[in-house]
């Protein structure tokens, strides 16, 4: 064994998995995930779990993992995280935990991401989840039920508060479930993790727009102590060019959430979605893979991602770009929209682009891009999704006239996590915007901490 290298993981094959929305990535198996434990130096000043942030203790779970103690070292972990299944899947490794770790100076980083999904599947696979005593505590409420509520409920119920989480949707994990697909995430996953808190005695409560089914002072008069908003950013961002709202134009929200919540790929589906054969995804994170890598699954001809900067400035995980180019995802770099162009029905036609180079670097450290002149081009289609980012939710905070909010529209929070308002306290893509997942998750095990310093002092 190559101690540099790290254990491949089996794929599906490319050819068999863009043509359907099973996992593709199927795992470790124990000899597997014991071979990579053992590449682990188990660094006595742990620099990986500096990476992470919600402070696993990564050398001691691996090193369970190692001794063959794959329940102990699911204990480990939960103990820091309780949506250990979704990170092992979701989270980007290769920028955090994996990127600090010493094994990856000379060689291949450990592959803790796999490891963390190996031990919590084999976790849910071996073990019988029982239900915990009753919270006795102070009620608080949590709005949202996306990566930062699920978190903070978590961190509270270990703790015996009554905890409540209100989600406006019809199904409960937020982003988790609208928004990453089943290839990446499994739904399954998700909602296992979503009953572990359900069996620690925490409440859920769907369809409920906080802001317009109740408000904050319905909240308060109900008894809850505190609050935590989780509501996320899902208030998608469009470029501001002509042609946006001709038909067959999408944001990566209403798409996705068409794809993962409603299963509109399906042909039995209550919404499905019109046929689209040549498809333009804009953009370049990982949404924009996501909604490419979906659109490849619903019978389409081609999908073509145009993004303005080059491959190297591409802010996607490097895994998902792989996948996706694998999967036959066409990549036209340097390319930025100026028009969508319809027909004599409104529909989508073509999207007529510029040709870009890079220039001086902007604030983000990245090249500018910069359009060439005399460069204009069209691209034949009949459906473009626009993967741009997205904002914070307002729903509740337009109903809150004393929250404080930035010009972005985001909640401003103290170190705490608090906002403006005494006992409300918020985390996640409603404060800093579309994030990543784990992100979300530290920033709600924060903000559970100070909850339950701010209701010992009341």
């Amino acid at each position: 064994m190559d101690m540099m290298k790290r254990i491949p993981v089996e794929l599906q094959d490319p050819e068999i998995r863009k043509n359907n929305f099973n996992e593709v990535s199927l795992g470790y198996n124990k000899a597997e995930a014991i071979a990579e434990a053992t590449r682990c130096l188990q660094c006595k000043n742990k620099p990986c779990v500096g990476g992470c942030p919600v402070a696993i203790d990564i050398p001691a779970f691996i090193l369970k993992i190692k001794e063959e103690k794959f329940e102990e070292a699911y204990q480990i972990i939960k103990k820091s995280s309780n949506l250990s299944a979704v990170c092992g899947r979701v989270c980007p490794q290769e920028i955090q935990c994996e990127k600090r770790c010493i094994r990856g100076i000379k060689g291949e980083a450990i592959a803790i991401g796999r490891l963390e999904r190996f031990v919590s599947d084999y976790h849910y696979q071996n073990s019988v989840t029982k239900k915990a005593e009753m919270p006795k505590k102070d009620k608080v409420a949590i709005i949202g039920s996306g990566p930062s509520g699920l978190a903070c409920a978590g961190v509270l119920a270990k703790q015996g508060y009554r905890v409540t989480i209100f989600e406006a949707l019809h199904k409960s994990g937020g982003v988790l479930i609208y928004g990453i697909p089943e290839f990446r995430l499994p739904k399954s996953i998700v909602n296992t993790e979503i009953q572990n808190l359900i069996n620690m005695g925490v409440e859920i409560k769907t369809n409920t727009v906080i802001g317009k089914t109740l408000t904050l002072d319905n909240l308060k008069e109900d008894g809850y102590k505190a609050v935590f908003i989780g509501s996320g950013a899902g208030t998608p961002r469009f470029m501001g060019i002509p042609g946006e709202n001709l038909n067959g134009v999408f944001s990566a929200n209403e798409f996705l959430t068409r794809i993962n919540l409603m299963q509109a790929y399906k042909e039995d589906s209550d919404t499905p979605l019109l046929s689209m054969k040549k498809v333009v995804v804009v953009g370049g994170g990982n949404v924009a893979m996501d909604s490419a890598r979906c659109a490849m699954r619903v019978d389409t001809e081609n999908v073509t991602l145009v993004y303005r900067r080059s491959m190297e400035e591409l802010p996607a995980r490097s895994e998902e770009v792989g996948h996706a180019q694998e999967e036959g995802i066409d990549f036209r770099l340097l390319i930025n929209p100026v028009e969508i162009i319809g027909d004599e029905n409104h529909r989508v036609k073509a999207i007529k682009c510029i040709r870009m180079e890079l220039g001086e670097p902007d604030n983000s450290g990245r090249c500018r891009p910069v359009p060439i002149k005399d460069s204009l081009f069209e691209i034949a289609c009949d459906a473009v999704i626009i993967a741009i980012g997205t904002s914070p939710n307002s729903t509740f905070s337009s109903t809150v006239p004393d929250l404080e909010m930035n010009n972005r529209g985001g909640i401003v929070v103290d170190e705490n996590g608090q906002t403006s308002i005494a006992g409300v306290f918020a985390g996640g893509d409603a404060v800093t915007g579309s994030a990543t997942v784990i992100l979300a998750m530290g920033a709600g095990k924060n903000a559970a901490k100070n909850i339950i310093k701010y209701l010992e002092k009341k």
